[in-house]
């Protein structure tokens, strides 16, 4: 076990070594392909990125080249403003925290004396590292899924208080702008920012609101935003619109919120068939039991 350790170690030394005299270089058409540049994004300190992406750095474009991530989590990472390499360096990193913690384990239960064969760490760890390397697409799919339903809702709360304002005699980008101003969270955060986009490049505040849905997978806001254009600068067809548009955002809210709750009362159902489960084995473990020995 110590000498299969010595060796494994070794081996990895002599890869890292061999990675940092030769590291791997980008595909000469990756290389030519001309780059959107970046948005500005808030820098983050050194301790954001978790431990598993300061450790799988090195594995980044080796996935990358394996075209990954899919188009999903690529859409996924782009609604959250998650950098593709940040998630491959976390992936890389539990995949491999997943091939170590069985044989760390392992290490730890020979020298307590435990006696067990080699394939039983080796299986382990290739199963675990395989479900580290898959949990944080699903961790970014919850999350994603989250902020969307998020957006939502504040997209029917920006949409009713603009009816309002405009109601009040408000301008279409005044009441957009109040609107956006009394919601708090990251939802109108973006929306702030995309009508602001607008002001700046005097432009419409609907391009800037569909691109924003768009970018985040948000079919309510692109809708919103092909409707309202073709209303045209009319107040009296724009309330229409969005007046519409707010009652089908609430409607589908709603009916999300009552397919959840029923999802929700099914699963509370789950735990209740387990205990009745467990209490006609308990019970009947006896009476099998001596109807077995009676043979």
């Amino acid at each position: 076990m110590i000498h299969l350790l010595i060796g494994a170690g070794f081996g990895a030394g002599a890869w890292w070594a061999f990675l940092g005299w030769r590291p791997p270089l980008p595909a000469l058409a990756d290389a030519l392909t001309p780059r959107a540049p970046a948005p500005a994004t808030t820098p983050r300190p050194a301790s954001a990125d978790g431990w598993s992406a300061r450790i799988g750095d090195r594995f980044v474009p080796l996935l990358g080249r394996r075209h990954l991530p899919g188009r999903k989590t690529r859409a996924d990472l782009l609604a959250l403003s998650v950098p593709v390499e940040r998630h491959l360096a976390e992936k890389a990193g539990a995949a491999v925290a997943g091939l170590l913690i069985p044989w760390l384990m392992a290490l730890l239960t020979a020298f307590a004396g435990a006696r067990f064969t080699l394939l039983l760490p080796a299986w382990t760890s290739v199963a675990l590292a395989g479900a580290l390397f898959l949990a944080p697409d699903l961790a970014v799919r919850r999350r994603a899924a989250a902020y969307r339903s998020e957006v939502r809702q504040a997209l029917s709360t920006l949409l009713e208080l603009t009816v309002v304002a405009l109601s009040g005699g408000a301008g279409v980008e005044q009441a957009l702008t109040d609107a956006a101003g009394a919601g708090h969270g990251a939802a109108f955060t973006a929306f702030r920012r995309a009508l602001r986009e607008a002001e700046l490049t005097r432009t419409a505040p609907w391009g800037p609101l569909g691109e924003l849905g768009e970018r985040l997978g948000v079919a309510e806001l692109v809708e919103l935003a092909a409707t309202t254009s073709l209303a045209g600068h009319e107040g009296a067809r724009i309330k229409t619109s969005l007046t519409s548009k707010a009652a089908t955002v609430r409607a589908h809210l709603l009916a999300e919120a009552e397919a959840e709750a029923a999802s929700a009362t099914e699963r509370m159902s789950l735990p209740v068939v387990v205990l009745f489960a467990g209490f006609l084995l308990f019970i009947g473990y006896p009476a099998l039991t001596h109807a077995l020995a009676g043979l």
